[in-house]
């Protein structure tokens, strides 16, 4: 009898931890779609071309919802075309299906040594994400990020990926040896360092500017710009490190106050 009773009050509570969703896992679900609504596609419109619009990398809404936060490094590859006459119009890709548009985006500010860029894009203001505080990020912490991973290769559709900080890092360290120390790495080693996020999470071409957030809060923590290349650069792609870096969103709040 008492064996009976302990089997119907298990049973009960074993089906609710195989049906019942974690509420963390409700929480994301919801931030994912929330967040995707903010975050943007950056690239050029011009219409003689085919096809007429191209991206190559990932931005996000805040503030005002008409202002634009990617990679400094971003806004300038979309730009570096050998032929300007098929350069087109610096512009942002947003909407879903049937509803997609591109606005065209002015350059408000340049931060080359934090590889950030804001722009200015008009119309009707978009859902803008909220900043969090990076001082307050720790290491173990989950994170996310939404954007376009390979770009145009994957066409226009969000792709979200979750993972964890598992470092605070300077942002240059010396190569093991004078092969590994490229022109960036060079130059970024003469100015003062400064830390950023290590992630467990792996990201790709495309996935620079995504903003990298808390998966139960959707406060943006950092900005995706790097990734840990073993080989050549072709192995970001086929063999990825597992390894990106992320800038911290004080940086951002920080070009946000500056006064143009």
């Amino acid at each position: 009898m008492v064996n009976s009773m302990l089997f119907r009050t298990i049973l009960p509570f074993c089906a609710s931890l195989i049906f019942a969703q974690p509420l963390w896992a409700e929480n994301f679900s919801t931030n994912v779609k929330t967040v995707k609504h903010s975050v943007v596609a950056i690239g050029t419109f011009e219409k003689t071309r085919t096809p007429a619009i191209s991206f190559s990398g990932t931005g996000f809404v805040v503030g005002d919802g008409l202002t634009i936060i990617t990679n400094a490094h971003v806004m300038n590859g979309v730009m570096k075309v050998d032929n300007d006459d098929t350069k087109g119009t610096l512009g942002i890709l947003v909407g879903k299906g049937d509803a997609t548009e591109f606005r065209p985006a002015t350059v408000i500010a340049v931060d080359e040594e934090h590889d950030l860029a804001r722009l200015r894009i008009g119309g009707v203001p978009l859902p803008a994400l909220e900043l969090g505080d990076a001082g307050a990020v720790a290491e173990g912490q989950a994170i996310a990020f939404t954007g376009f991973p390979l770009a145009m290769s994957l066409g226009f559709h969000h792709a979200t990926h979750r993972g964890f900080i598992s470092a605070i890092t300077p942002i240059a360290t010396p190569g093991l040896d004078s092969r590994r120390l490229d022109s960036k790495v060079v130059r970024q080693l003469k100015r003062a360092t400064y830390a950023v996020f290590q992630l467990d999470a792996t990201a790709y071409p495309g996935n620079s500017g995504s903003p990298v957030y808390d998966p139960e809060t959707g406060l943006v923590l950092g900005v995706i710009n790097m990734v840990f290349i073993k080989g050549l650069k072709e192995s970001a792609i086929t063999n990825p490190s597992g390894i990106s870096y992320a800038i911290p969103v004080n940086f951002v709040q920080d070009l946000l106050r500056k006064k143009m």
